[in-house]
């Protein structure tokens, strides 16, 4: 008896630590169909403790009761959009991925989504193992950039009269702040850590947006554009592009 008790409390402590070490995902979407689709795929295949819920104003309240490793936002929702939602998600929550999904193909859209701190913007339709992929692959990156915290990296920045908070995201310029979206600070920091050398294009592109398609491309180019207009008050500091290469700032 002792030992089949033995034999159960490991296998039970094992399931506990499967538990525990499932990721958890909240899915915000309208479409009964389609959400309860993409919740029984992710939880079968993914092998994801998938929440639904199925307007803006319901996943903001899951989210702010619940712990959430990943969320998958639908854009276009009654009550909340999707960008709305992802804008309160981050007041409270930086670190945590966000998916948008939509129908929308706009560049102006993808732009606002990722000005928003969306980590990623899949387009509708779309093959339900895409979605899967890639949100494996954001888990993956994610990882890679515990790994990265644990070695110290470099957060804090002089540039020029500015400075830069990776961390917070925030440049300070004498008394003034500015808050930076997620994608912002990233590319700034990249910038930073290359200071005075070029940064290529490519390179910018695959380690923020993980693809250097055209469309990640020109909304690389808005964000440039609101980083040299919020550096612009020294003079010493500049952004240029390199043709045919890249971008450099450029600190005298």
């Amino acid at each position: 008896m002792h030992i089949q008790n033995q034999t159960f409390n490991v296998a039970n402590a094992t399931y506990v630590n499967k538990i525990k070490k499932m990721k958890k995902i909240l899915l915000v979407e309208d479409d009964p169909n389609l959400g309860l689709l993409l919740q029984d795929y992710l939880q079968l295949k993914g092998k994801f403790d998938v929440v639904l819920c199925n307007d803006g104003e319901e996943g903001l309240k899951a989210f702010n009761k619940q712990n959430f490793d990943l969320c998958i936002f639908d854009v276009m929702m009654p009550k909340k959009d999707g960008f709305t939602l992802g804008k309160d998600v981050r007041k409270v929550n930086a670190q945590v991925p966000i998916i948008f999904a939509t129908a929308k193909t706009m560049l102006e859209d993808k732009s606002a989504a990722y000005d928003l701190g969306g980590d990623d913007y899949i387009t509708k339709p779309f093959r339900i193992e895409e979605l899967l992929l890639r949100i494996n692959a954001m888990f993956k990156r994610v990882a890679s950039k515990g790994d990265q915290a644990e070695e110290a990296p470099e957060t804090q920045f002089a540039i020029g009269e500015y400075n830069f908070d990776y961390t917070t995201q925030i440049i300070t310029h004498h008394e003034l702040q500015q808050k930076l979206s997620t994608k912002e600070a990233e590319l700034l920091r990249l910038l930073c850590l290359k200071k005075n050398t070029v940064l290529t294009r490519e390179e910018a592109l695959l380690s923020i947006w993980h693809d250097d398609n055209y469309f990640n491309g020109r909304s690389m180019d808005v964000f440039l554009s609101k980083l040299r207009k919020y550096l612009r008050g020294d003079s010493n500091v500049e952004i240029i592009n390199v043709h045919g290469k890249g971008y450099k700032l450029l600190v005298s």
